[in-house]
């Protein structure tokens, strides 16, 4: 699922960084990694805080509005921790980085809650995306509960106007957080070594 965020970054950073003249362009990868890193260091921050129904309230909205993703607390530190990144690891003035952080990070976001919403498309789901930033302890969750169950389905009870579970959903939300955790505190690194992995 890494893999297929960061083609996703990829493939709309063209105007964003890769033409952009604050980039250089031998930069252009690495602030492609560094944007991946950081969509999936947000969504792992806003897990290890408890925040599984911040997200998948977000992906119950569909997509289709990047410019209301700028209130969203998650989106606002992922933009951030990516206009840091690009100030001071790639020498990216304020201005420029912010501009650039606004513009690909809302887009990105929007365009993966349209894929995740797809039903035809198998690789983006809120499964898959649970699996790579909690290190594997969503499927772990996802196996103690109800035969059939699925974070995909959660979706469609907030759309619903479910609970989403209630109770039991706290309890997944405690489960799902320590293992954002354990992959913050043990793997924060392995994250962005795997997205380094993807630069050709």
């Amino acid at each position: 699922m890494l893999e297929d965020l960061f083609k996703l970054v990829q493939s709309h950073a063209q105007d964003a960084v890769v033409n952009n003249p604050d980039v250089p362009n031998e930069k252009n990868d690495a602030v492609i990694a560094d944007a991946t890193h950081s969509v999936a260091e947000g969504f792992q921050g806003a897990l290890a805080g408890g925040g599984l129904q911040n997200v998948i309230s977000m992906f119950a909205g569909g997509g289709g509005n990047s410019s209301s993703l700028l209130n969203n607390p998650v989106v606002s530190n992922i933009i951030s921790s990516f206009t840091n990144k690009l100030t001071n690891d790639h020498g990216v003035n304020n201005a420029a980085a912010s501009g650039i952080a606004s513009s690909l990070i809302p887009t990105v976001i929007n365009s993966l809650i349209s894929k995740v919403n797809d039903p035809n498309n198998s690789s983006f789901t809120l499964d898959n995306l649970l699996h790579s930033i909690t290190g594997g302890q969503s499927s772990q969750v996802a196996a103690q509960q109800q035969p059939g169950f699925s974070f995909q389905n959660l979706i469609s009870e907030f759309t619903g106007g479910g609970n989403g579970g209630g109770g039991g959903l706290m309890n997944i939300v405690s489960q799902l957080a320590g293992g954002a955790q354990s992959q913050q505190q043990g793997g924060g690194g392995g994250l962005m070594d795997m997205i380094k992995g993807f630069m050709k």
